[in-house]
């Protein structure tokens, strides 16, 4: 579902609470456990989801539920530091809020992350993957029912969701960083429930890399209001049908925390690149 009615509520609410004169550039979703970038940027304001009529609430531990807006090595951000999920009982509308709603305010460019579990068995817990594209396993859209025309198309083009030029832009950045950054496609499920053997075999089997429960929403939103996008995963866990084990949610968030002083560098030398350059937005 597409609601900009309460999309516009909550961008005016913001703006409110906002120096009249910033607008943010680039909107960045933290995903669990990824919460230390925030140490970073020059805080300029932030506002709990709690304080914003209408806006859904984050229940998951290490979402926090706030919007920051401020200034990552020099660019304007608004960092999106707990996002909602499928799995909490939210609509496909609900879930995309956050994004919606930094597109409002001015956003361009979207940078996600998210924690999610590997499955090609070269790669180890804590690395990072650059998302190339993605598959929507989790059987909902968030643009079905009426076509709000101002925000895009009625059937927005999917061919490159991912912008292949940021994703380079990244990789540059990982390789002048000491950092490995590999790429693969992400696949998206409900959840709550981890994946079975069979099932990790199947999205191995449609050529999935990562999986993970959040993200794939997001992104078809973004991409329909014309932002760039940009999307990393922190793999958490490594899929291994024939020898699976648990992945415990104090798991991931330590695994992300880990990695996260790693990711926390890599987008903010990504961000203050992007202030500096242009980079053509496609449709």
């Amino acid at each position: 579902m597409q609601n900009p009615a309460r999309v516009q509520n909550t961008s005016e609410f913001l703006k409110k609470n906002k120096n009249e004169a910033f607008t943010p550039k680039v909107g960045i979703v933290l995903g669990t456990g990824l919460g230390g970038l925030v140490d970073a940027v020059s805080i300029q304001s932030t506002i709990s989801y709690a304080d914003i009529p209408d806006f859904p609430q984050s229940t998951v531990a290490s979402h926090k539920g706030q919007f920051i807006l401020g200034t990552l090595g020099g660019t304007p951000v608004m960092l999106q530091q707990g996002r909602c999920h499928l799995y909490e009982g939210y609509s496909p509308e609900d879930v995309c809020m956050g994004v919606r709603t930094m597109a409002a305010m001015g956003v361009t460019t979207l940078i996600i992350t998210n924690a999610a579990g590997a499955l090609n068995p070269a790669w180890t817990p804590g690395d990072l993957m650059a998302i190339t594209d993605h598959i929507n396993f989790t059987g909902k859209s968030p643009l079905t029912g009426y076509n709000h025309d101002e925000w895009g198309p009625r059937f927005p083009d999917m061919s490159r969701p991912y912008d292949g030029e940021l994703i380079e832009l990244a990789m540059q950045k990982a390789t002048q960083l000491g950092i490995r950054l590999e790429r693969g496609v992400y696949a998206g499920v409900q959840g709550p429930q981890m994946e079975t053997p069979a099932e990790t075999r199947m999205y191995k089997a449609v050529g999935a890399d990562a999986v993970g429960m959040s993200t794939v929403l997001e992104v078809i939103a973004a991409r329909h209001m014309g932002l760039r996008v940009l999307g990393i995963s922190c793999l958490t866990n490594k899929n291994l049908p024939d020898c699976m084990q648990d992945a415990p949610l104090e798991e991931v968030i330590r695994v992300a925390n880990l990695a996260g002083g790693r990711l926390a560098s890599l987008i903010e030398a990504v961000a203050t690149d992007l202030n500096d350059t242009t980079i053509s937005p496609y449709q």
